[in-house]
């Protein structure tokens, strides 16, 4: 269980982001952070990947203190993350980036299996080196491919999975999140304002303004959003985009 306690976190330029986030995210649940642009929901996801490091808070994992932990110590201990803006390898293969995801080797079928969960055909891709001759939505996938590719993983966090996936593809993702959910021995948190991701969680934080303004179970969440919605308050847009 991941559990996030007042955390506060200001930006370099000196804008306050985050105001005393508190959060849980239960083993073997799929959470689903939304709310609007420039809410506070990336960064949120940075500070739990250990990108940034909080002004004040704590993070727990299973209980254990990891704030001052870095992305690589939080790797060790189990926290996948999968960027919204990927990175690219030169001289590196998907294979081979799935394999250093995996810790050791992967058979064919093992490859496959990972990939086709993303919309991939493995025979078209191991091979390729991870670089600008695949398109956004491509790195993208591959992205999303190494987090489901980890063993032992206690926590799976994606950011905005949906940014630069096609609509086919989009429907797998989909599935394998659904997947996911059902094998999972740790915790998933998903960064998205997408409605069918929305739809498939088990819990639901809102956050705007840095603050977290709505929690709880899908089927008590997902409503009070939908209505806001359609009565003209906006919960999932941009800051600043509609009245409060």
């Amino acid at each position: 269980m991941l559990t996030l306690e007042k955390i506060v976190w200001t930006a370099p330029e000196g804008d306050r982001i985050l105001r005393g986030v508190d959060l849980t995210v239960s083993t073997g649940k799929l959470t689903v952070v939304t709310g609007p642009n420039g809410g506070g929901k990336t960064s949120l996801a940075k500070i739990i990947a250990g990108l940034i490091t909080p002004d004040s808070g704590r993070i727990l994992l299973d209980g254990e203190d990891i704030t001052g932990l870095d992305i690589t110590e939080r790797a060790r201990r189990g926290v996948g993350y999968a960027f919204q803006q990927p990175v690219r390898f030169k001289g590196l293969t998907v294979r081979e980036l799935l394999q250093l995801a995996a810790g050791g080797e992967l058979k064919e079928h093992e490859l496959c299996r990972v990939l086709g969960k993303v919309g991939l055909c493995a025979h078209d891709y191991i091979d390729r080196e991870v670089n600008t001759s695949l398109s956004g939505g491509e790195i993208k996938r591959i992205e999303i491919a190494t987090v489901l590719a980890r063993k032992n993983v206690r926590l799976s966090v994606f950011d905005e999975p949906e940014a630069g996936i096609d609509l086919w593809s989009f429907a797998g993702l989909i599935d394998a999140f659904e997947q996911l959910k059902e094998e999972a021995d740790g915790s998933l948190l998903i960064i998205s304002h997408q409605e069918r991701i929305l739809q498939i969680a088990d819990e639901i934080v809102v956050i705007a303004g840095g603050e977290v303004r709505m929690a709880g179970p899908r089927d008590e969440v997902l409503p009070s959003l939908m209505a806001d919605e359609k009565g003209g308050r906006c919960p999932l847009k941009k800051e600043g985009s509609c009245h409060e």
